[in-house]
């Protein structure tokens, strides 16, 4: 699909790829539309290359309110598509007013790229375009593995900005992510486009503004080829990351066992991978990336034996018995204070039955053998762990502390704070972690339950 213009490469990838993504002849494609110069020429350019092709293109504005102007960005944007489609060209408008603000101490930009993206993608959809083509252009990519060098980033964040990616069933391409921005403008010039200019682009508060006043004047005039180069290396990046994450797929499921990570095939690999599959699987169990401080210190003491915790925010990382897990915390509603011991379990039948404050619930399934009458559950009682408790694993096998037990079964110490299933007459039935106490079970052939504790964080 060409575009005319004086853009190097003159050819935006989107008649195929809009094809497949709609399903039909004739396809929908989104141009992310901010009324600044690169964003207006890519509008500007789309649609003179969709019109023979019978694309249609969306355009989507998201409305910040972080500017006073900000209103009169998205009337200009608007009465712009009006007139060009009064034109003849195949275009709409759409827009989202993005809602609150940034709490205090967030980033300004972290918190508005973030609602972007998710605005982007609901007016992507709404429209029913299945790609979303951006207007980041040579220095953007140069700027941006800059700043990600600057934060200590690794080849995920010096990576840059992809060319091409899928998130939520959204095609987010950027076609001009090779070309410079002096070629943009001068097809700003050339087609006379009318452009807003965003002043926070200049604000000193932002990293990014700084970055572009003072830092890349100086480099361009050091280095004339530097965007290029930087927009390069970007790409090797991206190269490497790819590979890395093929390479730390295989290395985390040979030391992952579910949710735990195996410490004695993790300690097996080498340094470098033992430090990348730590990462990664940091990443997996906390939804974001863990500091460097940490994966400092675990690297040093993990390799250590018995039981060690380490906070980290919500969770707490335990090794116990050669395993790291991560430990949701209870939320400060939950616990006994908040639904007294002892509660009856009130179990009429098989099915789920949470116990209030205590992080878990009770399954309750048919059985053929091992389970308890449904007579001795019926009114069984929650209690506490009190001491002195004994526990029987099998038949024919001698009653031993609760204690004794949960070490042989291998049930880590902040596993067993669960309470404990008792029957009318104080006789112990159920165990989180151990199971139905061999005393109580059914005899052979009687209708019974199976018991099983499911944690709830």
């Amino acid at each position: 699909m060409s575009a005319a213009g004086p853009l190097p490469g003159r050819s935006i990838p989107l008649g195929g790829a809009v094809r497949s993504a709609s399903g039909a002849t004739s396809g929908i494609v989104a141009v992310a539309v901010s009324g600044g110069r690169d964003s207006m020429a890519l509008l500007h350019c789309t649609l003179r290359a969709a019109r023979p092709l019978g694309i249609e293109v969306v355009a989507l504005h998201v409305h910040h309110g972080l500017q006073p102007a900000a209103d009169d960005w998205a009337d200009f944007v608007a009465a712009t598509c009006r007139r060009w489609r009064a034109k003849g060209w195949p275009l709409r408008f759409a827009m989202q007013r993005l809602a609150g603000r940034p709490s205090a101490g967030e980033s300004v930009e972290a918190w508005a790229r973030r609602r972007r993206y998710l605005a982007l993608t609901a007016m992507a959809t709404d429209a029913g375009a299945g790609i979303v083509l951006l207007a980041h252009h040579r220095r953007d990519q140069a700027e941006t593995f800059l700043l990600q060098a600057l934060r200590g980033a690794g080849p995920a964040g010096l990576a840059a900005m992809p060319q091409r990616a899928e998130r939520d069933h959204v095609v987010w391409i950027r076609p001009w992510l090779n070309h410079s921005h002096a070629a943009i403008e001068q097809y700003v010039r050339r087609h006379r486009l009318r452009c807003v200019d965003d002043p926070s682009n200049a604000d000193p508060r932002y990293a990014r503004s700084r970055l572009r006043a003072q830092v890349m004047p100086a480099l361009r005039q050091a280095f004339p080829d530097a965007e290029t180069v930087l927009a390069d290396a970007a790409a090797r990046c991206a190269e490497a990351q790819a590979a890395l994450v093929e390479f730390t797929r295989a290395d985390l499921a040979a030391v992952c066992d579910g949710a735990a990570l195996r410490l004695m095939p993790w300690r097996g690999l080498s340094p470098a991978r033992r430090a990348n599959a730590l990462r990664a699987w940091l990443r997996m169990r906390l939804d974001r990336g863990a500091p460097q401080s940490l994966i400092d210190r675990l690297m040093q003491e993990l390799p250590g034996t018995g039981l060690a915790q380490w906070p980290c925010g919500a969770v707490t990382l335990r090794r116990y018995r050669g395993r790291l897990e991560a430990i949701d915390l209870p939320h400060d509603d939950d616990g006994p204070g908040g639904a007294p011991l002892p509660q009856r379990a009130g179990v009429t039948g098989p099915g789920l039955y949470p116990v209030a404050g205590q992080g878990g619930a009770l399954h309750v399934i048919a059985a053929g053998q091992g389970g308890v009458t449904p007579a001795s559950v019926r009114l069984a009682q929650w209690r506490a762990r009190a001491g002195g408790e004994r526990f029987q694993r099998a038949p024919g096998t001698p009653p031993r502390s609760l204690k004794k037990q949960f070490q042989a079964a291998g049930v880590p110490a902040w596993q067993r704070d669960a309470p404990l299933l008792f029957d009318a007459d104080g006789q112990l039935l159920f165990v989180p972690g151990l199971g139905v106490d061999a005393r109580a079970q059914a005899a052979t052939g009687e209708p019974q339950f199976a018991l099983s504790w499911v944690r709830q964080p």
